[in-house]
């Protein structure tokens, strides 16, 4: 028997029904302001490559392992396209239309594309996500009339948070919550980082399935991090045992349907020495001052100005090492940013009900020092009309989280 080998197929597997986090309606209206960011551009179609912009207009959030994927909008389509080692996942998983391309021949997966866009059309990029290999398929199959970066406005609709968002966050930060607890039962000393770390992650993903019975359970995770291993926020968790006196760092982070949130804190293991203590109350300090100031109008380096005064005037400022918080939605640590809504002096823009913001200071004394470890809190904020919601609820400071 001949077996036919074609350069693309549709697997439309199972059904789509109750498998996407959000309503169709949700969709739509995203697509919805999609459709007039290509309104104002002239665009015909956009070709969205990221795993966050995927996500975010089809529901989609795909596991590329070296392969590429899409999800293209025309006037009238959003069709993802997909790998055929992910069978009919990509289908059931979307909002649209799926076409799965094969790698009986290279470059099927441009061919799809092209098949959607058509060709000499004016088309919408990613030009932070393309490489220039891709890019340069991208022009030899779509022969593009003009093309048009369209990353800066995307991620500008995803800054503005849906009312259906702000709750998936808001569930995200009561996940934290929990692993939180969990972090702060498990600790003691001889505990390894590792130890502590797993049962936080596990508390986390219990409460998903809880919470959500119908998703999917992928990256939820815990860096936590002990003694030295406290001085960067990114550190990854060893096999170290806490000691008496240590300081650690709980970072939090559940992923629910591709949506990230986090919480921070610092700790200490039995006892906190009189140097530690006032470094740790210092931050504690700017991380309220900072939280107080996240109202709308206020802008991103506006608040970042003020938090610099206030560590300066009591000589900490030195010890900062990063921007004090950034935005939160489709997101991770190995995809997605939202860099325009980060509390950074090169960043102006300007706080609106809607958006969700971190508070989250950082101060990092070398080792050898007096007090020397890294300190962070971290809360999430919601901007309202009013100011801004707190919606982490795990307490700061010393007179809870001098423990174990």
């Amino acid at each position: 028997m001949t077996v036919t080998r074609p350069e693309h197929y549709r697997y439309h597997n199972g059904g789509k029904k109750d498998a996407l986090p959000f309503t169709d309606q949700e969709y739509h209206d995203r697509l919805a302001g999609l459709h007039d960011i290509m309104e104002l551009h002239g665009l015909d179609a956009v070709v969205l490559t990221s795993m966050h912009n995927v996500a975010y207009y089809s529901g989609f959030l795909y596991c590329s392992f070296g392969r590429p994927y899409a999800c293209v909008v025309t006037k009238t389509d959003c069709v993802t396209v997909s790998a055929g080692i992910d069978a009919g996942q990509p289908w059931r998983r979307s909002i649209g239309d799926n076409i799965t391309f094969t790698d009986w021949k290279r470059d099927n997966f441009w061919r799809v594309v092209a098949s959607v866009t058509g060709e000499g059309k004016v088309i919408g990029c990613e030009a932070d996500h393309l490489t220039m290999e891709r890019a340069e398929k991208l022009n030899a199959f779509l022969k593009p009339k003009r093309g048009v970066d369209i990353s800066a406005a995307t991620m500008e609709q995803r800054m503005r948070k849906s009312p259906a968002e702000i709750a998936l966050i808001k569930h995200g930060a009561n996940v934290a919550d929990v692993g939180g607890y969990a972090i702060r039962d498990a600790v003691r000393v001889g505990a390894t980082e590792l130890e502590v770390a797993m049962a936080g992650r596990d508390a986390m993903e219990r409460e998903i399935a809880k919470r959500f019975p119908d998703a999917e359970y992928r990256d939820t995770w815990v860096w936590f991090q002990s003694g030295l291993n406290t001085d960067g926020a990114h550190n990854p968790v060893t096999n170290r045992a806490l000691q008496r006196g240590d300081i650690l760092s709980l970072n939090c982070f559940p992923m629910i349907s591709g949506y990230y949130t986090a919480l921070e804190r610092t700790l200490f293991v039995g006892e906190v020495d009189d140097a530690s203590l006032r470094v740790w109350e210092t931050n504690i300090a700017a991380h309220e001052y900072g939280m107080s100031l996240l109202k709308p109008g206020a802008s991103c380096s506006e608040v970042t100005a003020k938090i610099n005064d206030f560590l300066e005037e009591r000589q900490m400022l030195q010890y900062r090492t990063f921007g004090y918080g950034h935005s939160f939605g489709v997101l991770s640590h190995y995809y997605g940013r939202e860099a325009g809504l980060e509390l950074r002096e090169d960043i102006d823009t300007v706080l609106e009900p809607g958006m969700v913001i971190s508070m989250e200071p950082m101060l990092t004394i070398a080792d050898g020092q007096p007090g020397a470890g890294g300190y962070r809190e971290h809360d999430i904020l919601v901007i309202t009309e009013e100011g801004g919601e707190d919606i982490t609820h795990y307490p700061y400071g010393p007179g809870f989280n001098v423990v174990g």
